[in-house]
């Protein structure tokens, strides 16, 4: 699998993502559903705490990417829901961490709504990932 950024300006490096994510030769593509800060109940974790659920959402993701025999590095695009836009921007090292520890910029869309599906939770991050090769 081969992955090309398209980035045809330079202001998203600041925020470590791509304007756009070019894959090519992929042989598995793996939509995730969003992921929120929840335990492994569903229960909602870290109240009235973006960082920590910015981090725990993107841990979760972490986990079954995993569950799918992948990573961050594979991760083509993600898109970030949350109920407090100055929040999550204050924030985002939280979120692109992981991704950046591998060196990956995916393609990002991050939308401002009034709630989740429980009003404990501020941000949902769901993602699209792609592998060649191997399978699980």
């Amino acid at each position: 699998m081969e992955m090309r950024e398209i980035n045809p300006w330079n202001w998203q490096a600041g925020f470590g993502f791509a304007h756009a994510k070019e894959v090519t030769s992929a042989s598995r593509i793996l939509t995730l559903s969003g992921q929120c800060a929840t335990d492994a109940n569903g229960a909602p974790q870290h109240k009235d705490d973006m960082a920590g659920q910015l981090q725990l959402a993107v841990a979760n993701l972490g986990e079954v990417l995993k569950q799918a025999g992948m990573d961050y590095s594979n991760v083509t695009g993600i898109r970030v829901y949350t109920t407090d836009m100055d929040a999550t921007l204050a924030n985002w090292a939280s979120l692109i961490g992981p991704f950046a520890a591998v060196g990956n910029t995916p393609a990002s869309t991050l939308v401002g709504i009034t709630r989740l599906f429980s009003p404990d939770l501020l941000v949902e991050v769901e993602a699209i990932a792609c592998a060649c090769g191997r399978s699980t």
